[in-house]
């Protein structure tokens, strides 16, 4: 059977009344070609024996039972078109099980699942089976990002496979309890169960293990892991809200209870949070998430500006003392690190520091500051729904790294040429070859490591943009070479 609206096309099986596919309609896999993407895995169903949407029960013998029944269904039409109704039934004379489906124009479902036995009810939960999420992705890979996880209060506890017990671990009739929600995700999707519409917080139960599944790696048979959750909740029969969709930030915040959490900004959130929210309130002026980057880069600059300045002046002091630090250096270089001397030189470099009122630091502090926007900025654009297959002229995906490394290349040259017009403020040697490699440094990292595109856009255009604050910066406050001292007649 075949329910569908303009966000999803769900394929349910009376054969265990499980879910054979959904699609999420507005969104493409990575396949070449590509195709709508589907977040059921068939083959791994296939191979753990278990698909989205299995009846959990207390003894393993009656839940195989019920995950392979035939069921009869409430309609005898093979599409429906949402909002729809149907409802799954089967019995075997003792077991007798019932799912009920309500779907509407949301990616939010109503799941209402029922056991009985000998007319008694029984203890039933629903699980997504068989890995969940983009089997096409390369880089990482598909399992990599696929975690399970569960809502406690107000605490979102997220396990990749890596941290998943096996099936032994979770025997039948063994439940967590006490949950607020629980699911399945990877970077940009999830399927959350949620608690009916007006049920207490805390009221659910969770399993959360891993399968097994082989696959075909570098021509030989390798064992790959599947992650698996169940959900059922201390009352019964169950009543759950089950979302399958993306993760957009602003749709999850407003769910009950709240899932923005699981969109993953990393520890520098509180700097990630607001560029992102930035970042949409421009694209609603501006179509194109990669000029909408662009804009953002020149307010961000722009803003910077000022320490840009206060940097420029503070470089311009330091290069006059050099000569003096450098004399003083070389008086103490015999000297190794540890060597009480080399305290005294540290006082006499501050005391000319202070007579010049230099602040060390105050030279690269503005570089210092763009470290937390590169990072924050970066997580934002990596795990953000919106920048998924985003283009930007030769981009396909700001998300991912420039497959033609031709943003990586510019990033570094430009780079690379502001450094040549900062006043250097290092007088050793090693430190002033150390800043000419930087840019070469930062190109290969982009070409190497999963960077977001996006983020090479943001640099890109704040080493542009600081091209032109430098070549002022220079023209009005010109470097002045320190003057040798004067040689007096005996």
């Amino acid at each position: 059977m075949v329910i569908e609206n303009d966000l999803y096309r769900v394929e349910i099986s009376n054969h265990g009344a499980v879910v054979k596919s959904w699609q999420l309609k507005k969104y493409k896999d990575d396949a070449k070609p590509q195709r709508v993407l589907d977040v059921v895995h068939p083959e791994a169903s296939q191979q753990t024996g278990g698909w989205p949407f299995s009846v959990v029960l207390d003894d393993e013998q009656l839940q195989s039972a019920a995950n392979a029944g035939l069921y009869q269904t409430s309609t005898d039409g093979s599409t429906l078109h949402a909002p729809a109704d149907v409802e799954f039934s089967w019995s075997d004379g003792h077991l007798e099980v019932a799912k009920h489906f309500r779907f509407d124009h949301t990616y939010v479902v109503r799941v209402d699942t029922s056991a009985k036995f000998d007319g008694k009810q029984i203890h039933a939960g629903l699980a997504w089976l068989g890995g969940f999420g983009d089997l096409t992705v390369t880089n990482p890979a598909p399992v990599e990002t696929v975690s399970t996880y569960y809502g406690e209060s107000g605490k979102i506890n997220s396990f990749l496979y890596k941290k998943l017990d096996g099936p032994d671990k979770w025997p039948p009739g063994r439940w967590q309890v006490g949950e607020d929600f629980a699911g399945i995700e990877d970077r940009y999707f999830v399927a959350a169960f949620l608690p009916a519409n007006g049920a207490a917080p805390g009221t659910l139960a969770t399993r959360y293990w891993k399968s097994s599944r082989t696959v075909q790696a570098e021509g030989q048979d390798k064992q790959e892991p599947v992650p698996q959750v169940a959900t059922a909740s201390v009352s019964q029969p169950l009543a759950l809200r089950v979302y399958v969709g993306p993760k957009d930030y602003d749709d999850l915040k407003k769910m009950t209870p709240p899932l923005h959490g699981l969109i993953n900004f990393g520890w520098l959130e509180i700097i990630s949070d607001p560029l992102f929210h930035g970042l949409k309130w421009l694209h609603g002026y501006i179509p194109n998430w990669g000029w909408t980057i662009v804009v953002l880069t020149l307010v961000i600059n722009s803003l910077l500006f000022p320490l840009r300045i206060s940097s420029y002046k503070t470089t311009l002091k330091m290069q006059r003392v050099a000569p003096e630090i450098k004399a003083i250096q070389e008086r103490y270089k015999k000297y190794k690190l540890n060597d009480p001397k080399k305290q005294e030189m540290n006082k006499e470099v501050m005391a000319i520091y202070s007579r010049e009122g230099i602040n060390p630091v105050g030279g690269c502090f503005q570089m210092f500051l763009q470290m937390p926007i590169w990072i924050g900025l970066n997580r934002a654009l990596s795990y953000a729904i919106e920048m998924r297959h985003a283009p930007w002229l030769w981009i396909r995906d700001l998300a991912s790294k420039d497959p033609y490394f031709i943003l990586p290349v510019l990033m570094g040259l430009s780079m690379y040429l502001v450094s040549k017009m900062t006043p250097m403020t290092a007088t050793d040697p090693q430190q002033q070859a150390m800043m000419k490699v930087m840019p070469l440094t930062m190109a290969g990292m982009f070409m190497i490591m999963p960077i977001s595109s996006g983020l090479a856009v943001y640099i890109l255009t704040s080493s542009v943009v600081g091209i032109g604050q430098q070549w002022y910066l220079n023209r009005t406050h010109p470097v002045t070479v320190p003057a040798k001292p004067a040689r007096g007649k005996k």
